[in-house]
């Protein structure tokens, strides 16, 4: 996977593959390829050889600035692990009370506003762009490596505010020292329950979806990319890695190959969109 561990991505990724690794009789090695918001570890999985042996979790949805390999062009869709919610979150230091306060505040001084994400182009940047077209604030962008490196930085201040995968900041909300304003799905999720959705606080119309999906090169034998769906739905239903949704704000994925790979293309269509018209730099 693309991205250091402690993440949401890779949390999630390691419980899947226990489990997939117990139902088909073989050991399953997690290679963490940091870098480049993810496009070092889509590089390497595009050029490697299409047996079925070599996967990788794609996180989604995320644009890059030069082209890079895609589901639909040189990856194939394998399955939808899970779609969840990213989270709005800011230091405990001076924390305005609730997202419509927040707002005010970021009107109020737009220039002491900074968001951090796990990187540029990611989906956590881009629900934190379609935040700022939404509401009219201007908080500046700070990419890092994975979620679970941003986390000290935002407790520590050094960042305002954070949009990122549940997974790395549940215990800092849970202990206090980060205060989650909001999550960016339309619903609500069970280990955040007293977190509102950015609708239900105050901002009209916002939907901002992060999903994990697992690829393979192009080519790869339909026979073998229906056996592998097959499995990952098998292991969704594992306790295990239902527990390991839930902590992350997940839900698990029930898609065909084909219409994964629907799904993946639409949702880069509409933040490609996005990007255009709100002129949101990526470099």
């Amino acid at each position: 996977m693309g991205y250091v561990p402690g993440g949401s991505v890779d949390v999630l990724t390691r419980a899947i593959a226990k489990v997939v690794s117990e139902k088909i009789g073989q050991s399953i090695v997690i290679d963490n390829r940091p870098g480049a918001s993810g496009a070092l570890a889509l590089q390497y999985v595009s050029r490697a050889p299409n047996d079925g042996y070599t996967l990788l979790t794609v996180p989604g949805p995320i644009i890059h600035t030069q082209r890079q390999p895609e589901i639909g062009r040189e990856l194939a869709a394998v399955a939808l692990m899970s779609q969840g919610p990213i989270v709005m979150v800011g230091t405990m230091a001076n924390a305005p009370s609730d997202l419509r306060a927040l707002i005010a505040a970021m009107k109020q001084h737009p220039d002491r506003w900074s968001f951090a994400s796990s990187g540029t182009g990611t989906g956590q940047h881009l629900a934190g762009e379609l935040f700022n077209t939404m509401a009219g604030t201007a908080m500046v962008h700070v990419p890092y490596k994975g979620g679970g490196q941003a986390v000290t930085d935002i407790v520590g201040g050094q960042v305002t505010l954070g949009m990122l995968g549940v997974t790395p900041v549940l215990s800092q909300i849970k202990a206090g020292q980060l205060k989650a304003y909001a999550v960016t799905t339309r619903f609500r999720i069970p280990s955040l329950p007293d977190v509102p959705t950015m609708e239900e606080a105050g901002l009209k119309g916002y939907d901002a979806t992060q999903f994990f999906v697992a690829a393979a090169p192009r080519g790869i034998d339909p026979a073998i990319v229906a056996k592998l769906n097959a499995t990952i739905a098998e292991a969704l239903q594992n306790p295990e890695v239902k527990l390991a949704l839930e902590a992350s704000g997940q839900v698990g994925g029930h898609l065909s190959p084909a219409a994964t790979q629907d799904f993946v293309v639409n949702s880069l269509a509409k933040f490609n969109a996005l990007v255009h018209t709100a002129k949101i730099p990526l470099n």
